[in-house]
């Protein structure tokens, strides 16, 4: 609304001092202070009243109106109710910043102004909203050219001050209006979604972070062509976009969530699209896959591999590496339904498609179309990525350097474009990194009964080499699954030490070893707060060496000499034999 409208209005008894050539302001709120400096509390748009307690003196008033016009509020009502006139100094310090001033007649009070205000914008609020929803409709029916989620981002901001970001499930930013959000904000707020999610509760889910509220939205197309709701919520938990808003909606209007949750749809219609124009990279994926799990031969799956690296490395000169990466989702098997499930096992493999497809972003990396390098093929259970890497440039024959591999990358040698190690510049994709981001929010997603594994493979470069991958990924993948934790990762580098053999172990063998070693120090622990699983965990990671065990510990020698003989009391071991050493090492891996 304007300031002129609250002019107009004579129930609310304002009386104009100065500013008339200001009175087409847009009041977008309004505040009640005393204080001094109430700067921390505006944010700009309001309408200023008070009683006029801070002033003291004549020389109070330009300071408190620098601080208002500072701020950007739209104008000041002064009360006439302490001081009768509004004192002329008050008026100057106006006229001086440009500051409408009005006066409030005594009978009147603050609270019959900020109800009138609070009416009037909301009414007005909830009007432009719908515009929004209609403008942004007839933009997106005449197709991609209509701009996307950017644009109704930005029409929510400009038209309603509202500042939103549709995130995917790991917190990544698919689109927003202004400043992008903050990694660990956007992951903290997809995390907080997918708990809510799981729980059966019907958004919007309120979610303060950081001190500031949000409002998260799920984002699902339940218009003409929309794909049929999921029986169980595990179905589609871990691949819905959300509509993160910054605002508490929990007090709007039925019409104005009603149409938030039309712009989700309208948001939902992109994610389709953006979905569909992955229908031909999954399907060079799935038909990578069937050849090199049916055994054909290296020819025919090369030429297939030649067909997807124009698609999914466009411009590349050269034959790219492969890696192959393999992720299984698992769900517990219910026997009732939970909050919107039913009984029985789910199929993990489409979830896990949607978050290799996810995850294997680049973080750093915003929008919806940045996922184009990315085939993902899946089966019932699991799902495999066919990644491509750009080729690291060789060394120049007369560079000093290790040597080089059938990548045709050099182990240590200096490229000649930067001068930095190629291992620097390795495009390759490592385990841990992949996940570093995204574990806490899947791990609320997958709450307590899912699990995500994920194994990547080494790097290949020619077809012959693919079939070993894809095992050696899946290899990988079952290291992880014997971690504990929601979410684990393992790669191939894995593989060559002993924890390869810990995947294959029976669990019932794994309990009674590590039972047996290990459940007499718990126990003392529990007991005397000892903390003899710590001490030997720490002296098997310093290599049995009592001075650096002691000194990571912040114990004397003494001590530590005490604790490891207590230690070998309970058990019956001695850690100074490597038997022994071994079999407290592996029972803590198992552990």
């Amino acid at each position: 609304m304007r300031l002129r409208a609250l002019l107009e209005t004579e129930a609310l008894g304002l009386r104009l001092l100065g500013g008339e050539d200001e009175l087409d302001r847009t009041v977008r709120g309004v505040m009640t202070t005393d204080l001094r400096d109430p700067s921390r509390y505006l944010s700009g748009g309001e309408l200023v009243l008070t009683g006029l307690a801070w002033r003291r003196d004549a020389s109070d008033s330009e300071p408190f109106v620098r601080i208002l016009a500072g701020a950007g509020v739209a104008g000041l009502a002064a009360g006439e109710a302490e001081l009768g006139d509004i004192p002329a100094d008050l008026v100057e310090a106006c006229l001086q910043h440009r500051l409408p001033l009005f006066a409030v007649h005594e009978t009147v009070a603050f609270a019959t102004i900020t109800e009138h205000v609070v009416r009037q914008v909301s009414g007005e609020r909830a009007g432009d909203l719908a515009a929004v929803v209609d403008r942004h409709r007839r933009l997106m029916t005449s197709g991609p050219a209509g701009g996307g989620p950017e644009v109704v981002l930005d029409l929510l901001t400009s038209d309603l001050d509202l500042r939103a970001w549709v995130l995917s499930p790991t917190g990544r930013q698919i689109a927003g209006a202004g400043a992008p959000l903050p990694g660990a904000l956007g992951a903290a707020l997809a995390g907080r979604h997918l708990a809510a999610t799981r729980t059966g509760r019907r958004g919007p889910h309120r979610a303060a972070v950081a001190g500031t509220t949000y409002s998260l939205f799920p984002i699902r197309n339940t218009g003409r062509g929309a794909v049929p709701a999921a029986r169980d919520v595990r179905e589609s938990v871990l691949s819905d976009w959300l509509l993160a808003v910054e605002a508490d909606a929990s007090d709007w209007p039925a019409a104005r969530l009603d149409l938030l949750q039309g712009v989700t749809q309208l948001i939902a219609v992109e994610r389709d699209r953006r979905d569909a124009a992955r229908t031909v990279r999954r399907r060079l994926a799935q038909e990578v896959l069937e050849l090199v799990q049916a055994g054909a031969a290296p020819a025919e799956i090369a030429a297939r591999l030649r067909v997807a690296a124009p698609v999914l490395l466009p411009g590349l000169g050269a034959a790219p590496q492969w890696q192959v990466v393999v992720a299984r989702v698992d769900w517990t098997a219910t026997d009732t339904p939970g909050p919107g499930g039913v009984p029985g096992d789910i199929a993990g493999g489409p979830a896990a498609q949607a978050l290799l497809e996810e995850i294997l972003v680049d973080p750093a990396v915003s929008g919806p179309d940045s996922a184009d390098r990315i085939a993902v093929a899946h089966t019932d259970e699991e799902a495999i990525a066919l990644v491509p890497l750009p080729a690291v440039p060789a060394p120049l024959p007369d560079t000093v350097g290790g040597p080089t591999d059938i990548a045709g990358t050099a182990e240590t040698a200096a490229t000649p474009e930067s001068g930095e190690p190629a291992a620097a510049q390795d495009p390759a994709l490592h385990a841990d990194a992949l996940l570093a981001a995204v574990r806490e929010p899947l791990s609320a997603g997958l709450a307590d009964d899912g699990r995500l594994t994920l194994g990547v493979s080494a790097a290949v470069h020619s077809a012959e080499g693919l079939r070993g991958a894809l095992e050696e990924a899946r290899h990988a993948r079952r290291v992880a699954a014997a971690r504990p934790g929601r979410v684990c990762a393992a790669g191939h580098h894995e593989l060559a030490s002993h924890v390869l053999l810990l995947p294959f172990v029976p669990d019932d063998v794994r309990r009674a070893f590590t039972a047996r070693l290990l459940d007499p120090l718990r126990d003392y622990d529990r007991r005397h707060r000892a903390e003899l699983i710590e001490t030997l965990e720490a002296f098997l990671d310093c290599d049995g060496s009592w001075t650096r065990c002691a000194a990571r510990l912040h114990l004397h020698v003494n001590t530590l000499r005490y604790r490891v003989g207590r230690i070998e009391q309970l058990t019956g071991r001695d850690l100074s034999r490597l038997e022994d050493k071994l079999d407290f090492f592996l029972a803590l891996r198992m552990s």
